[in-house]
């Protein structure tokens, strides 16, 4: 597959976007998910002229094991939005993605309805390899979505560990997804995840499962109590929902809704915006770096053999970063 020609006239195609074009922002993000050095000064360009039409929409991160039906909140949280009346775009973080093809392009016949709907946009994450890389690429592509007009976005992290801290570290709010059970899952909880998360929401809440999930939102209530909250200003609820009925999906929301009002009134809103930007910029300088490494042949084979010295016990990681940095000026 030939790909797509990239316009590289920013002024134009912000234009574009700025109205609303769904195959101008699809072009936007090839651009800056482009290696080229030419692509990525455009990319840069586009962006800072798109800042002023950006920071406006709500941004959800959610994540959850696999089988927790992500795909079907998603898709299900989306169609009600869009109800709603709000625009809705989906994007994935996903470190996997070089090494399996990410499964988001999977999840989109998973996302049948919010898929074939004009008022929504689903990205997969690029296949970049590192964590640090699909995130700065999703931080810009949710800033390309908020200038098109999407009011609300929604960050899907398909990976684990270290990609939930990076989504919520480019949200405002961060849902986490559990399945009904208690006992053993919640023995297998991770620690780290409900720190994070802003709320906990249990899925499959129907038929047979609804006892279980109520049981299972009972007992996470119980877990969050002996956690210090992030925040005096809010206390992570546990909610129960289906997103085969819909059945909660509104109160779902709602939570959202109510956590931005208490935040904004705090100022902790703005704070934390203004916490993730600072965050972006070293993650994108962390990013260049390692750029520079890759792309420069003569830097790239000294550092093939500081490694080698490093792996053989002749030379410390210390004074190996410490070259490789005298390298970098």
């Amino acid at each position: 597959m030939v790909p797509k020609k990239i316009p590289l006239d920013t002024r134009a195609l912000a234009k574009e976007l700025r109205s609303g074009s769904r195959a101008a922002l699809a072009r936007a993000i090839t651009l800056i998910e482009s290696r080229r050095a030419d692509h990525q000064a455009s990319a840069r360009d586009l962006v800072q002229a798109l800042l002023p039409d950006t920071g406006k929409a709500v941004r959800v991160g959610i994540t959850g094991s696999p089988g927790v039906g992500k795909s079907t909140t998603i898709d299900a949280l989306g169609m009600y939005l869009i109800e709603q009346g709000h625009k809705v775009a989906v994007l994935a973080v996903d470190p996997s993605s070089a090494r399996t093809g990410g499964s988001i392009l999977g999840d989109k016949t998973r996302m049948a309805q919010l898929a074939a709907s004009d008022h929504a946009f689903i990205r997969p994450s690029p296949s970049s390899g590192t964590l640090g890389g699909v995130a700065a690429k999703t931080r810009e592509a949710m800033l390309l979505c908020e200038a098109a007009g999407f009011d609300v976005v929604l960050v899907e992290t398909v990976g684990i560990g270290q990609s939930e801290t990076a989504v919520y570290d480019m949200t405002d709010f961060f849902l986490a997804l559990m399945l009904p059970g208690a006992g053993d899952e919640l023995q297998g909880i991770k620690k780290g995840l409900v720190e994070l998360a802003d709320m906990i929401a249990i899925n499959k809440a129907d038929g047979d499962n609804l006892k279980r999930a109520n049981t299972a939102a009972a007992e996470y209530r119980s877990a969050l109590h002996i956690l210090t909250p992030r925040s005096e200003h809010w206390y992570p609820p546990v909610v129960t929902y289906s997103a085969l009925t819909g059945n909660g999906i509104a109160g779902l929301w709602q939570k959202v809704i109510e956590h931005r009002t208490a935040m904004n009134a705090s100022g902790e809103f703005a704070a934390r915006r203004r916490e993730q930007q600072v965050k972006w910029m070293w993650s994108m300088l962390e990013g260049r770096m390692m750029a520079r490494l890759r792309s420069d042949a003569a830097i790239r084979a000294k550092v093939r053999k500081t490694e080698a010295e490093v792996a053989d016990g002749k030379t410390t990681p210390a004074v190996a970063a410490e070259q490789i940095a005298e390298w970098l000026k």
